[in-house]
């Protein structure tokens, strides 16, 4: 007799009136629903799905930041370590997806652009989140988010607090290592300047990696993070610059060359110096 291979596992739930299902759980009603292209061109959910899901990955990124800092204030630094590697693969993922979104020839996006209006990731305020936490913190980028007084107000509240790299300064002082002015940073609106005495203090530690080992990982894990977000913004100079060119962005930034300044900054100078002197 030739047996049927149309069967359900044994023991798979298959009723769901009154239990919540896979699609409850993660509210995919509401997620699946949330595309919705302006236009008829083929394209268009391709882009809108892109910088959709970037934005859930950017979510889960400032929940670890925001945790591993607390850890870092707790000197618990292996868990905090823990939660930067993983802040790290969050930024391989968010590289992968613009593989996906350079699929997209200049004449297929020419079909919505016009769609978008002055709407550009330029604005996106978890972005800002991600740039103010982590001590990048350009206060004249407030301007795109003060239409909105509770963007306004999240972005205050990660100014007025120290930035990742404030509290990791901490550690190194409560070890006794020198940090110089850093020792005394009250303000913490503004972004630091590199400090000499924190790139020697830097320098013991990775000149003492059994004494300093936690401290020594805590460092390679902040130019981990950092070395997939420099990849990150690289790779989207170079897809904004294969899909439109030198074109100014839809944002009324310069495009590419507004990006290509943004290489520029670095988020940890001293653990990238310190490499020099040893």
């Amino acid at each position: 007799m030739e047996q049927s291979h149309d069967s359900i596992p044994d023991g798979a739930q298959t009723r769901f009136e009154d239990l919540m299902s896979y699609s409850d759980y993660l509210q995919l009603d509401a997620l699946l629903g949330s595309q919705r292209p302006l236009s008829a061109a083929h394209d268009e959910l391709l882009f809108i799905i892109q910088h959709q899901t970037s934005e859930l990955w950017m979510k889960l990124a400032i929940h670890e930041l925001r945790s591993a800092m607390k850890c870092i204030r707790r000197d618990e630094l292996q868990p905090a370590a823990k939660m930067l590697s993983r802040v790290a693969r969050i930024f391989e993922q968010l590289n992968n997806a613009w593989d996906v979104l350079r699929t997209m020839t200049p004449s297929e996006y020419t079909e919505f652009r016009g769609s978008l209006g002055q709407s550009s990731g330029f604005q996106s305020v978890q972005y800002r989140m991600i740039e103010f936490i982590v001590g990048n913190r350009n206060l004249a980028l407030l301007s795109p988010h003060a239409h909105r007084e509770d963007y306004l107000a999240a972005l205050e509240e990660i100014l007025a607090a120290p930035s990742l790299y404030d509290e990791v300064l901490q550690v190194l002082a409560r070890r006794g290592l020198d940090i110089g002015p850093d020792a005394e940073r009250v303000d913490c609106r503004l972004s630091r300047a590199a400090n000499d005495h924190v790139r020697a203090a830097w320098k013991i530690v990775y000149s003492n990696p059994k004494e300093y080992w936690d401290l020594y990982e805590l460092g390679e894990k902040l130019v981990d993070f950092e070395d997939y977000f420099r990849r990150w913004r690289f790779n989207h100079v170079t897809t904004v610059e294969r899909v439109i060119g030198f074109k100014r962005g839809t944002g009324g930034t310069g495009g590419i060359s507004y990006l290509r300044k943004m290489l520029e900054v670095v988020l940890f100078p001293e653990l990238w110096s310190v490499r020099t002197d040893m």
